[in-house]
């Protein structure tokens, strides 16, 4: 008997874009989103330091949510959850697909404000200072 193992959690820490946006499904259970920067710093084979940022969907839902509303933006999280996919037809009719991390814990690692005081300490550092101001993006997309 052949036993294949799945398995779907994601460990993930980087800084807020934005405070989250909280929402009400109709049944009135309160989802939060946001979005999380995080980035790394590497040298290219021309010894040049290159900066790559990811961006992360995140969906709060139940007391996470509420908890989430309390959260600033620049604040760094740890966040740990499921990644799921998802389509949905914005505005303008056409079809998207997202994936998000659903969050099932997170936790706080440094205020907004003691974030910013630790990346000006350290020169060179991933800090909230090398995340820069999302593009505006499309925030077309519903809550579940």
């Amino acid at each position: 008997m052949n036993v294949y193992m799945q398995m779907n959690r994601i460990e993930i820490a980087g800084y807020l874009v934005r405070k989250p946006e909280i929402r009400y499904l109709p049944s009135g259970t309160p989802v939060a989103n946001a979005r999380l920067g995080q980035s790394y710093r590497y040298q290219d084979n021309n010894q040049k330091w290159i900066e790559q940022t990811n961006w992360h969907s995140l969906s709060f839902y139940g007391d996470l949510a509420n908890h989430a509303a309390s959260f600033d933006k620049g604040e760094n999280l740890f966040v740990e959850g499921t990644i799921e996919q998802r389509e949905f037809t914005p505005k303008d009719g056409s079809t998207r697909t997202i994936n998000e991390i659903v969050v099932r814990h997170c936790h706080v690692i440094a205020a907004a404000k003691q974030a910013a005081a630790a990346s000006s300490s350290q020169p060179g550092s991933n800090s909230a200072a090398s995340v820069p101001a999302e593009a505006d993006h499309d925030d077309d997309w519903p809550v579940r």
